[in-house]
């Protein structure tokens, strides 16, 4: 059989300009993208219920007579048919019709009708079903039911954007499959997969599964058919993260030769007032085999909070600055910057290393001499924000680029900083995050870096006692923070809000330090926002670090970057709505020093299932991976990556972690694919990333 050709969307009946762009706005310009384009669900129109047997929020198929049709004026004018089938009395309405439609509504009429069920003032009604004439003179009527999946398949309902109805993608689509009888897609994976159904077995069901189809396995995206099409986008994006980095490594990259750091490093450790853990020591001399290799590093460090993952980054860093080439570290907030520049700055320091320090707040006269001293190599360290990639910052001799809280950053964001590098070929690459990855996730999201876990925490690290308290009782836990705080100890209170607003952030945290101002008027409380200039939040946390101020008031700023040992008590505000990283996160906020540490979760009751799951995960574990594997089960993928990193995840037909179970799979037939047959990658790479070949291209 011939391979479907790429055929353009306008060669099918109905496809003008207007509805061509439309396609192609949602990333469909070929024949063979619609084929690809797989329903959210399907409806069951294919049995009849008898009106006597609905029930409300049901979507039925349901066939009656007209015995009544009429214009109806109440507060929105309406036609309403009645229709019964021998055992009951159905309620057809409609707001938008026309003179045609209530025409073809005659008494006598029989109809074929699906909607949802409702309960209305004289019993179930249907608003704006569906329907078609089965019986009689209906060519009249207009026939807004579409015969061809009602009774021989189910129904498919693909995912649409305003402009393009139901109707419209399943004409689209059954023209599409009706071209796999002349030309077919070609299948690229390999013939002994062990796949149940071929690709084209695959569609075809998809798009038009038989009336006995298991439902329930559809929904959960558990049929072998959608499993078959899940291993292959999983391969191809696995492939398109390996061709990054294929690509990544053509470059040389500078080889640090670890002796020439050995001085720097040994002075590093030896002022330490602890001793590294063998998992630190472990990474260390990982990274630092990989900086004396001519090839670009690309590393993913993964520690729970606390793990000393900042130490790791100094380690490598001196390598980097022993053997005459500049580091860039990138954070995804001040604050968090700011936390690693104090940290460089007490190591590097004694050690005659300069430090320079960028962020989108550093302006004028200050820039100026900051992005001078960095283009001049004169900074062989610079820390700060995504400040560090514009325009206007260039390097000397960049060797090393660390990027910190990856999951906050773009895989494009972090090549834009290697851009800069100022040398012949690629800087060295290391990511870190205090946001442990689930093995899964990594598989399929950092397939391109090589991965180093910190699994130990220091000596004298006590796990952190979580309990969940009901908003009401809000007294008792001022009182707890009163007796905390009256015993030497320091707070956080964290304020957060369903919206991600910054000024309503504040608002909240403002109006919550004023209250406990009131209650607590011996306490020195200190506030810190996101709205807040730099000066004024370095004061409240120079002042909380110095142990002056007691009690923190925060928003989720402080979620990373914040360590005084002496806090033993945090309290979440609306902490269900958060996710559980965060919350793993903002926990870590506290546990720092050798005494019992405590997080009250302050949630409003009622719970819901999932906000209640997510909390009892957090009651019951202070193991981030754990905590991790939970959040990607409860919360999918994009938001345990973050925002900005959805984009990456925005699967077709794979889900996470539903389809977990195929990623050994998925990695062993990448591996092959690569090695054996470089043209079928590209292909796979085109069919499920297209124009978006996000991943391999910078």
């Amino acid at each position: 059989m011939a391979v479907l050709e790429r055929l353009p969307v306008t060669t099918l009946r109905g496809v003008g300009p207007r509805l061509a762009q439309q396609l192609s706005d949602y990333g469909i310009t070929l024949v063979e993208d619609l084929l690809f384009h797989l329903p959210l669900r399907y409806q069951d129109r294919t049995r009849v219920t008898p009106i006597a047997a609905l029930q409300e929020g049901g979507e039925v198929s349901v066939e009656g007579e007209v015995r009544l049709a009429d214009i109806v004026f109440g507060r929105r004018r309406s036609l309403v048919a009645r229709i019964q089938d021998g055992t009951g009395t159905l309620t057809l309405r409609f707001f938008h019709f026309s003179a045609a439609q209530k025409n073809s509504l005659q008494p006598g009429t029989r109809l074929r009708c699906f909607g949802q069920v409702r309960r209305g003032a004289s019993g179930y009604e249907i608003f704006h079903p569906e329907y078609r004439v089965v019986e009689g003179d209906g060519e009249a009527g207009i026939a807004h039911m579409a015969a061809s999946h009602s009774e021989a398949t189910l129904t498919p309902v693909y995912p649409t954007t305003s402009g393009i109805g139901q109707a419209q993608w399943r004409k689209l689509c059954a023209q599409a499959l009706q071209r796999l009888e002349q030309a077919q897609p070609r299948d690229l994976l390999p013939a002994n997969s062990g796949l149940r159904f071929t690709l084209v077995e695959a569609l075809r069901y998809l798009h038009a599964p038989p009336p006995d189809a298991p439902l329930n396995q559809l929904l959960a995206g558990t049929h072998p058919a959608q499993l078959r099409l899940a291993l292959e986008e999983l391969v191809a994006h696995n492939l398109s993260l390996l061709r990054l980095r294929e690509k990544q490594q053509q470059r040389a990259a500078p080889a640090m030769q670890l002796r020439r750091a050995g001085m720097l490093q040994k002075s590093l450790l030896a002022g330490l007032p602890f001793t590294p853990t063998g998992a630190q020591l472990r990474v260390m001399a990982e990274i630092g085999r990989d900086l004396a290799k001519p090839v670009p590093m690309l590393r993913l460090v993964q520690g729970d909070v606390g793990s000393g993952k900042t130490l790791v980054a100094a380690h490598a860093a001196l390598q980097a600055i022993a053997n005459g080439y500049q580091v860039a570290l990138m954070a995804p907030t001040e604050i968090l910057a700011e936390q690693h520049r104090l940290n460089f700055a007490g190591w590097f320091e004694p050690l005659g290393i300069r430090l320079e320090w960028l962020s989108g707040r550093v302006k004028g006269k200050a820039r100026k001499t900051a992005t001078a001293s960095i283009a001049n190599g004169e900074a062989a360290m610079v820390i700060g924000t995504h400040a560090l990639f514009q325009e206007d910052v260039s390097f000397h001799r960049l060797g090393l680029v660390m990027v910190d809280e990856q999951h906050k950053f773009g895989v494009h964001q972090r090549l834009a900083l290697s851009e800069k590098a100022g040398i012949d070929g690629r800087p060295h690459q290391l990511v870190l995050t205090a946001t442990p990855i689930p093995r899964t996730l990594s598989m399929v999201a950092y397939a391109d870096l090589d991965s180093s876990i910190i699994d130990e925490l220091p000596p004298g690290r006590q796990p952190v006692t979580t309990l969940l308290v009901d908003s009401q009782r809000r007294d008792q836990v001022i009182a707890r923070v009163a007796s905390a705080c009256g015993e030497g100890r320091q707070a956080y209170w964290v304020c957060t809000l369903i919206e991600e607003s910054d000024a309503l952030q504040a608002q909240a945290a403002e109006a919550t330090a004023e209250l406990l101002r009131e209650a607590l008027p011996d306490l020195d409380i200190g506030l810190v926002h996101g709205r807040m200039k730099p000066a004024e939040k370095a004061a409240v946390m120079s002042g909380f670090k110095a142990g002056t101020v007691a009690l923190l008031v925060a928003t989720t700023v402080i979620e990373v970057g914040v360590d005084v040992p002496n806090a033993s008590l945090m309290i979440i505000e609306n902490p269900e709505r958060l996710g559980l990283a965060q919350l793993h996160q903002l926990r870590g906020r506290v546990g720092r020093g050798g005494g019992a540490s405590h997080c009250l979760l302050l949630y409003q009751s009622p719970l819901s299932r999932s906000g209640k799951q997510r909390l009892v995960a957090m009651r019951e574990s202070n193991d981030g991976f754990y905590i991790a594997e939970r959040d990607l089960e409860l919360r999918g993928p994009g938001e345990v990556l973050g925002t900005r990193q959805t984009g990456l995840m925005a699967f077709r037909i794979a889900e996470l972690p539903t389809h977990n179970h195929l990623l050994d799979q998925v990695q062993a037939l990448a591996g092959n694919l690569q090695q054996g047959d470089p043209a079928r990658v590209d292909e796979l790479i085109e069919r499920w990333t297209g124009s978006k070949s996000r991943f391999a291209e910078v």
